[in-house]
């Protein structure tokens, strides 16, 4: 299979690690995204990622919990460090050579995130994991995919989710609702399409990146979208 793309980012929800489980993380989902990476790798692609962290701590009403917003989401940067971590070491076991930076310096466990470090790393062919966000708080991770993406030339971004693309409406409560094959940056704000949050979705429109939304959890799906298949909903 021949990629379309030669370096890519790929991002996950915290809340795709956890399979069918409530909270934390499923080894076995953590394996099966590890070789689903793995396969892309060996067509040569070059791979960065960068992971949520719903699935362990959540931002939440800070009238509710009577934690600020900046506190809670440097709490939730750190829950990405520990899916990347988690990660990493599922990508290694399966042989793929992985580098953890960390936008937050965390010395003992991760490299602090170096623009060109990362990019020397995706040109030795190493997989490189973007964890802790930004580093600032008031930034989603989708907006830290895809700055990272933009800061290293990324091809796309490729979102993988739950769903096999973006619909006219939501698949689970309308049963009319029809997947897009493409769409246009404008036709996402026009229908009001939530892809990203609007940081994030600003971010790619203004510097022309595309991206992919594709159901991540179905087995070959990432090499697929790698090698331009139709799978998933091209936006652009």
């Amino acid at each position: 299979m021949q990629p379309k793309y030669k370096r890519i980012l790929l991002k996950l929800s915290g809340e795709s690690l956890m399979g069918n489980r409530n909270y934390g993380m499923d080894p076995d989902i953590i394996t099966q995204y590890a070789q689903e990476i793995k396969a892309v790798v060996d067509m040569g692609v070059q791979v960065a990622i960068v992971i949520g962290g719903g699935n362990i701590y959540r931002g939440m009403n800070e009238a509710q919990t009577g934690i600020e917003r900046a506190h809670g989401d440097y709490m939730g940067m750190l829950a990405t460090v520990i899916n990347g971590m988690a990660l990493q070491a599922g990508l290694e076991k399966a042989g793929v050579f992985t580098r953890l930076q960390s936008a937050i310096v965390m010395e003992q466990i991760a490299e602090p995130y170096i623009r060109r470090r990362a990019i020397r790393h995706l040109e030795k062919e190493r997989v490189v994991i973007f964890g802790a966000g930004t580093g600032n708080p008031y930034f989603t991770t989708d907006t830290a995919g895809s700055l990272r993406a933009i800061e290293i030339n990324a091809d796309v971004i490729l979102k993988g989710t739950r769903v096999d693309g973006v619909y006219t409406a939501d698949p689970e409560k309308d049963p009319t609702a029809t997947r897009y094959k493409t769409v246009s940056y404008q036709e996402c704000l026009t229908n009001n399409l939530r892809i990203m949050d609007m940081t994030a979705f600003t971010l790619c429109m203004e510097n022309k990146l595309p991206i992919i939304v594709f159901d991540m959890n179905k087995p070959g799906n990432l090499a697929k979208v790698v090698a331009g298949e139709d799978v998933g909903t091209l936006i652009s």
